[in-house]
């Protein structure tokens, strides 16, 4: 079981990124608060992981603190949530939204997530009730101020839009709400999390 690594950040293209660990890089799947906060390439970096290991593959997700890590163990106990549908929960609602809409059945904000349709926001409010009951809707810090993703000559426009598609948006929702955020000089973390915000 990996729990933890440590090392310098080579790569940065939501949801992946490289961690060199005394020369061995690994892949590590991390949702867009984690993206948020994390620093500039070549910088040091530590992260809370979860490793998953499959037939076809052995994944690890990493997380910068132990709320997102253990929202995201909760989430992929529930029926039919999966570790890619419980990235996509941690990426398109900020944990205290979430844990806002499960205590008030509301079903409606949940159902814009990606994947997640009438009848498994109803299974999610059910089967995580219990398990946020002692949760606080202000478990998370204030996300710090994000860092240019730096991915060879695509702009931060195209990484947005790339990065929307991969946690499960439709090309189409994603160009247009990224669009509709643009602004000059926005790095590519602060156009995704807009867009979000655009979405939900």
């Amino acid at each position: 079981m990996i729990s933890q690594l440590r090392g310098i950040l080579i790569e940065k293209q939501p949801p992946l990124l490289v961690i060199d660990v005394q020369g061995v890089g690994y892949e590590v799947l991390a949702p867009m608060p984690t993206f948020y906060n994390l620093p500039e390439i070549k910088n040091e970096i530590s992260l809370l992981t979860h490793f998953i290991v499959r037939e076809d593959a052995q994944i690890l997700y990493g997380f910068l603190n132990e709320a997102d890590r253990s929202l995201f163990r909760d989430l992929i106990r529930v029926s039919g949530v999966g570790p890619k549908l419980a990235l996509s929960i941690l990426s398109s609602m900020e944990l205290p939204t979430f844990i806002e809409s499960i205590h008030e059945n509301n079903t409606g904000r949940l159902i814009r997530i990606p994947g997640v349709g009438k009848k498994m926001a109803e299974r999610l409010v059910i089967e995580m009730r219990d398990r946020l009951k002692n949760w606080q809707t202000t478990t998370t810090p204030t996300p710090a101020t994000p860092q240019l993703i730096t991915q060879g000559v695509t702009t931060p426009l195209e990484d947005a839009i790339s990065a929307l598609i991969s946690l499960g948006y439709k090309p189409t929702d994603a160009r247009r709400w990224v669009q509709s955020v643009a602004e000059e000089g926005l790095t590519s973390e602060i156009l995704i999390r807009r867009a979000l915000q655009a979405a939900l």
